[in-house]
């Protein structure tokens, strides 16, 4: 009969792969929003207001989230190691 398995502590992997994956979305769909319907941007910039600020949201939350998304991975991967030494 094989070793029952400890669960795993919640050490936040969770977390940061569901917040990372959300911050992603935001900035894809501020992004998809500039390009279908705010207007379009070019190399001086948004063409409306509200696309200067879809701008700002989609160049704050691709970035920050890919980090969040990343690292989250890697907790998981580990996590997935640990699990199968132990």
């Amino acid at each position: 009969m094989p070793p029952a398995r400890r669960p795993m502590p919640n050490d936040g992997t969770r977390e940061l792969l569901q917040w990372g994956s959300y911050i992603v979305g935001t900035g894809l769909l501020a992004a998809l929003l500039l390009q279908t319907m705010l207007g379009g941007f070019t190399s001086t910039g948004a063409h409306t207001n509200i696309g200067w600020f879809a701008l700002i949201v989609a160049l704050m939350c691709i970035p920050f989230g890919g980090l969040l998304l990343t690292l989250g991975v890697a907790k998981w991967l580990r996590n997935r190691s640990i699990a199968r030494r132990g």
